[in-house]
């Protein structure tokens, strides 16, 4: 029996346990990335760890999320990247220098290679083949330190690929199609492998648009072959050497198959507040639009530039939307302005903003009340626009430039014929915003700049034999992360201050989450089904931790909060019965009773409602090694144990 690539890659890379599908497995890893939203905490999670250098082949820390400087706060904490950086042998991208999946994918991704990044979407590597795995920030800093990364050894869904594209249907509504049919949490616990006929139709840019929104499907990452599409786009980038033809094994055997002829695929829109919610442009109906936002790491490619200044070209952007458009990274904005897209852009009346994340995370070009946005990007969850009742839905590059001219949604199949779009055989390559770290020999000349805003992340204490705590929060299915810790201009900033971003958890849900969790001082919180769906930023489970959450309790949990509940010291339990979620209300007294004999002794938990004289089965899906994480008290206790 042959091996699907997956497989093979993480075989190759096994460091730890067996490859059962379920079972806890570490790899290792060759590559790290970091963005600024989550990498001030990452590098002082490093430092504490005593580590000098990074020991992986490639360590990359990105500028791309908090770009907007209003105020000390976010250049205090780039100036901290930055020396962190060149004293500890991590490559540096400067604000400016772009995205951080565009850039990488660009510069450094190498199929073949093993990746983790502080960002959901890292995934987009698996685009030229490589396992790109989205985590927190603790698995990243121990990564860099020479750690193996550990996850549960995941099932493969073959999705197999037939036919062609037809003119104007886009790779952003393969995706769509696949989140139509798996659902938002349909990919927990596996990785999604694309194969077939139909992959050689699709270039390097459009596989990393399909492997970027595989976050939204809760899977552990999405990979596509490397092939001669592949070797095409690495020779443009100059990086001809860096390639490896990859494929699965004609009988590798997958433990699901799903079947899509692109030829049969029609432009499709994920309507708000899930990417899953996914409608064709017809079933839709005419729909008046006030912005549209092209960009972010899901569609911000050269190519995607190039068609939406083809869409544009001659023509004005309607009078009542307002289109912002941001290359992904320093190369593809220098591309186009060198060869005159960005004029068309420009005379078409589109506002151009920087190269960087921006209105994804809510950094700017917030919609007005009640207005349809249509956005090239990945999430569209409830309030993540900035705009609390924004109406966000997530489109092809091609359908919001069509959009954009006509006022309304529009199918770009109305656009007429499509011509072909090459990419160059060479990409203009300038890498003079990466700054390379200092020679090991001189590291100790290297100053690490500390700026007031930072402050030192919450450590855990080791694990308690009696947890007793009231319910300080219970919320419903689908809790993303920024329901947790919502992002934006106003809160970004504040991603190296654990105590002040915590004011801000939850309350999205509940604006008196945060002062009646201090007042009870340790807590408990409920949830539903997919808890912890979205980013990958361990400040949602920081900013609990520092709050006193001892504990979360919920339907299913999503795969990177969980694993960041755990590395934070807080136990992550499901119910049993889901039923018994309706009897737990909030305030109410929950109790374990020998709690570290339970958590080592099997894979369940008896939890007491003392409020109700109730009592419940909680189920702990938690390898050995995490059990002693949560006994030492989360994952930088268990390192420092470990290494003494």
């Amino acid at each position: 029996m042959g091996y699907t690539l997956a497989q093979k890659i993480l075989k190759a890379h096994l460091v730890e346990g067996e490859m059962k599908v379920g079972e806890e497995i570490a790899i290792r890893i060759d590559q790290t990335l970091t963005q600024d939203a989550t990498g001030t905490m990452a590098y002082l999670e490093f430092e504490a760890m005593g580590v000098p250098r990074v020991k992986t082949e490639k360590s990359v820390a990105y500028i791309d999320h908090n770009t907007l400087q209003n105020g000390f706060e976010n250049a205090d904490d780039h100036r901290f990247i930055g020396s962190v950086c060149k004293k500890h042998g991590i490559y540096f991208s400067r604000p400016g220098n772009g995205i951080c999946h565009q850039v990488h994918l660009e510069r450094f991704g190498i199929p073949g290679k093993t990746l983790i990044g502080s960002d959901s979407h890292t995934p987009t590597g698996g685009g030229i083949g490589m396992i790109a795995i989205g985590a927190g920030g603790m698995d990243v800093a121990v990564a860099m330190g020479g750690g193996a990364y550990y996850i549960k050894c995941p099932k493969i869904v073959k999705v197999e690929l037939l036919g062609k594209l037809s003119p104007w249907v886009a790779a952003k509504d393969v995706i769509l199609e696949v989140l139509k049919r798996m659902s938002v949490k349909g990919g927990v616990g596996k990785i999604i492998e694309y194969c077939g006929e139909g992959v050689k139709t699709l270039s390097v840019p459009e596989r990393a648009t399909i492997t970027n929104m595989g976050a939204e499907l809760g899977a552990t990452t999405s990979i596509f072959p490397s092939d001669e599409v592949t070797k095409e786009f690495l020779k443009a980038q100059g990086r001809e050497e860096d390639y490896t033809p990859l494929s699965a094994d004609a009988d590798a055997v997958y433990d699901e198959h799903i079947t899509i002829n692109l030829s049969e695929l029609v432009p499709l829109a994920a309507c708000p507040h899930s990417p899953d919610n996914v409608k064709s442009v017809s079933e839709i109906g005419r729909l008046k639009v006030d912005q549209v936002c092209i960009g972010s790491c899901t569609n911000s490619s050269l190519l995607d530039m190039l068609k939406v200044a083809h869409i544009l070209k001659g023509k004005t952007v309607h009078p009542d939307v307002s289109l912002s458009i941001a290359p992904g990274s320093k190369q593809v904005l220098n591309m186009l302005a060198k060869n005159g897209a960005l004029s068309i852009m420009i005379e078409a009346g589109a506002r151009i903003l920087e190269s960087a994340c921006g209105p994804c995370i809510g950094m700017g070009q917030s919609p007005n009340s009640k207005g349809i946005s249509l956005r090239t990007f990945n999430r569209n969850f409830e309030g993540r626009s900035g705009t609390k009742d924004g109406q966000i839905y997530l489109v092809s590059p091609e359908m919001a430039a069509a959009s954009a001219l006509s006022g309304y949604l529009t199918d770009p199949r109305e656009l007429g014929d499509m011509p072909e779009f090459k990419l160059p055989e060479i990409f203009d390559i300038n890498d003079n915003m990466i700054v390379e770290p200092i020679e090991e020999s001189k590291m100790d000349t290297v100053e690490v700049l500390r700026g007031p805003n930072i402050k030192p992340f919450p450590v855990a204490e080791p694990f308690s034999d009696t947890i007793s705590a009231k319910c300080s929060l219970k919320v419903g299915d689908n809790i993303t992360t920024d329901h947790i810790m919502p992002a934006g201009a106003k809160i970004l900033p504040l991603r190296s201050n654990i105590p002040e971003i915590s004011k801000h958890c939850f309350a999205v849900c509940d604006e008196d989450f945060y002062k009646r969790a201090l007042e009870m001082k340790k807590s408990i919180i409920v949830g539903g089904s997919n808890y912890g769906q979205g980013s990958s930023r361990e400040h949602a489970a920081l900013a609990p931790l520092y709050l006193g959450v001892k504990a979360v309790i919920a339907k299913s949990f999503a795969r990177i909060h969980a694993a960041n509940l755990v590395n934070s010291g807080i136990l992550p339990m499901s119910f049993d019965n889901e039923a018994d979620y309706d009897t737990i209300d909030l305030s109410d007294e929950l109790l374990i009773e020998n709690a570290k004999s339970q958590l080592m002794d099997g894979d369940v938990i008896v939890v007491k409602n003392v409020t109700k004289s109730l009592e419940y089965k909680m189920n702990i899906a938690l390898s050995p090694r995490q059990k002693d994480m949560l006994l030492a008290g989360g994952l930088i206790n268990y390192t420092r144990e470990c290494a003494k």
